[in-house]
């Protein structure tokens, strides 16, 4: 790994501390490599038993060798360059409600990259957020049946960050983009990280979750930053 994407590595206790009241990254975890972040979320919820994980966990990792997508597909996960990450939710909806959790997510992802970079994403039904018709994320949603309590929910998040046109297959090259290549600069992960949590965060709790009073009550937005944020809270 070279020192500019060591000086990029995400920190778990940094995250964790940008976002002290929040259900979505309350707990973050971040893993130098593994298969899968939706697999490594499962493992965890079996070793350490469900009633002692807090909603919200998050498990990143810098290098996925066996990211997944829809239909079995594999996630190109370049080491360092991007943000691979999933998170373990108790929503209150059925198993067959699943794909809510999926729009939910996608929209949030996009409005995450309007809001911190100015760029337009689009959404590509059912699970792909693109930029100028390439894919720059993506979202996979597991669940799982339990009884007397809200079913488990694994949310795995995709995101193209740092890449540039080498970093992806050649078969992908013409139709995978990153925020990078889009924007043409780096971009500083850590920081998009805690931005797109507590966008995740926030619209979680208006859609899935029932702490939503302290959210409700909150100030009038003044900012344009806030007022794109209520406004998609209202959407």
């Amino acid at each position: 790994m070279s020192t500019v994407e060591k000086l990029d590595r995400l920190t778990a206790d940094q995250l964790q501390a940008a976002l002290p009241a929040a259900i979505i990254g309350r707990k973050s975890i971040v893993l130098e490599q593994t298969g899968s972040t939706n697999d490594a979320i499962w493992r965890v919820a079996s070793t350490d038993g469900l009633p002692s994980i807090p909603e919200g966990l998050v498990v990143f990792a810098e290098h996925q060798t066996a990211g997944r997508g829809q239909r079995g597909n594999r996630w190109e996960s370049a080491a360092g360059k991007g943000l691979w990450f999933s998170i373990l939710l108790r929503p209150e909806i059925q198993l067959s409600d699943s794909g809510r959790l999926t729009i939910w997510a996608i929209e949030a992802i996009a409005d995450a990259i309007r809001i911190e970079f100015g760029l337009e994403p689009a959404i590509k039904l059912p699970n792909d957020v693109q930029l100028n018709g390439h894919k720059v994320a993506g979202v996979l949603v597991e669940m799982r049946a339990q009884d007397k309590a809200p079913h488990l929910a694994v949310v795995g998040i995709g995101i193209n960050v740092n890449q540039s046109r080498d970093d992806f297959p050649v078969e992908l090259q013409d139709r995978a983009v990153s925020l990078a290549m889009a924007l043409g600069r780096q971009v500083d992960r850590q920081n998009f990280a805690v931005a797109l949590l507590r966008n995740l965060d926030l619209t979680y709790r208006e859609t899935f979750s029932k702490a939503v009073a302290a959210f409700n009550s909150s100030p009038a937005p003044t900012t344009i930053r806030d007022k794109r944020v209520a406004k998609f809270r209202k959407a």
